[in-house]
This record gives structure tokens, sequence and C-alpha cells, in this order.
């Protein structure tokens, strides 16, 4: 295992193959797309998105007694470590090599009291742990970039202590960034009537197996070991998102 350190953050690049999700988000971030990605961070100062998901972001830790350890889940450049308040220590995963690179200079460093670790590994594939983690958050990744399914809940669920929170986004199907396709209109028409094994593979297919998750999709997936807080619907420049917040409630 390499280590690098820079201004107090560390970087722990781990030696495992990564699988499908990570393999492609690697090489689709790259250190160009990387750069440009840490540039917009630094021109959405001040934007509606970024004081819609930083304030909800900080709502959620305000709900903790501080001190608290936490989990960035797909930090990418680390855009919202600084809305992370009450944190001891922020752990940030990421496929990318090269976005954890710009990780090490975030955007709004100097509000950043927490101490930093970096990690380059596959969120489906990497384990942090039992019980490690106050809070475990992820904004713009999950049923966005990649699927939320039954594997990132039992990870999220073995990762938090007890009580701790599991704070995500998704991208709602009904987004009008989704495209429209004639199918997904004749599969939305057609959901409400049916029942049964019909039913769940229109569900399915209306959530493209987990890259977009509403209300139902995440009521379902986060099962008896969570109480959802809230789950509300927020929209942004390019998604209709799901904003769920659910704590850890048994093993």
């Amino acid at each position: 295992m390499t280590r690098l350190r820079s201004r107090g953050t560390k970087t722990s690049v781990g030696g495992a193959s990564a699988g499908r999700w990570a393999a492609r988000a690697s090489a689709l971030y790259d250190g160009a797309y990387a750069r440009r990605y840490r540039v917009h961070d630094d021109e959405l100062s001040g934007s509606e998105p970024e004081r819609l998901f930083s304030e909800w972001l900080e709502r959620v830790c305000r709900a903790f007694t501080a001190p608290i350890d936490v989990l960035d889940l797909g930090c990418g450049t680390g855009r919202f470590f600084w809305a992370v308040s009450g944190a001891r220590t922020i752990v940030g995963l990421d496929a990318s090599p090269a976005m954890l690179a710009e990780a090490q200079h975030p955007y709004r460093q100097e509000r950043i009291s927490a101490r930093v670790t970096l990690v380059a590994g596959d969120l489906f594939e990497h384990d942090f742990g039992a019980r490690r983690f106050d809070l475990v958050y992820s904004i713009g990744v999950l049923a966005e970039h990649s699927p939320l399914d039954e594997r990132i809940v039992t990870s999220v669920r073995r990762w938090l202590k007890l009580q701790g929170r599991f704070a995500f986004t998704t991208v709602h199907p009904e987004s009008p960034s989704v495209p429209r396709t004639v199918r997904r209109t004749l599969g939305t028409l057609v959901l409400p009537v049916s029942v049964g094994p019909l039913r769940r593979r229109l569900r399915d297919r209306l959530t493209s197996g987990g890259l977009y998750a509403d209300e139902t999709r995440i009521h379902d997936l986060l099962d008896r070991s969570f109480a959802i807080e809230s789950l509300t619907r927020m929209e942004s420049e390019a998604h209709l998102h799901c904003l769920c917040v659910a704590r850890k409630v048994s093993e």
C-alpha cells in the first residue's frame, strides 16, 4: 500500500483489482477530466445547487453530537468536505486516482478542520470494517453514476455505528434528464396497474437496475435495519433528485 501526504490529507491506494464500475469510473475520470471538474468546483461557489446540497449535508451533521467520524462515498474532488461540520475524521472513497489527486486540495479547504484520509477503491468491493462511521454520505453518485442496490446498503449498514446515518442523493426516474423512450413511457403508464413479477420487472426497468431510484425503491432497499428520517425531492440544474437520510436502528 502506498501512502501520500499533502497539507494534512492522506491518500491510500489499495492494490485490489477494480470491479466493473470502478474500472469504468477510473477510465472516465482521468487527469484532464479531474482538473476540469476541480475548476468547476470553484465555479459553483454561491450557486443554487451548491447551496441546496451543502445546507442539506450541514443539517444532517447537526443531528449528531460532535465529534463524528464520516465517510464520503464517491468523494470525487472532495467538493463537499467543507460542509461536514463537527467531524473528527473524514474518509473519502473514490475509484479515480486522478479525482483523489485533486481532492488533496479541495474546494474551500480553509474551512475543513477534520483529519481527511483519501482512499482509492471500488465502493462495491472495499470494506472499512464494522461500526466505524457515524455518518456515511454520498452526493451525486448512487443511482446516478453507480447503482444503488442491496450490496451498497449491506456495506453501509456494516460500516455504520448503531444509530449512525446514511445520507444520500439519487436521480429520480421521472427526472427530465432521463430519456423518455417509448418503452419507458409505456412502462410508466402500465406500472400503477401491474402486480407481482410483472410489477417488479417494470420497476427494475424504470430504475435501470438501480441507476435511478425513487421513493419506493429507497424504501424497499432500506430494510428494517434503517429508519428513514427524511426523504424529499429536489430539483437541480441537471436532475430531479431524491434526498434521503436514514438512521441505522439494528444490525
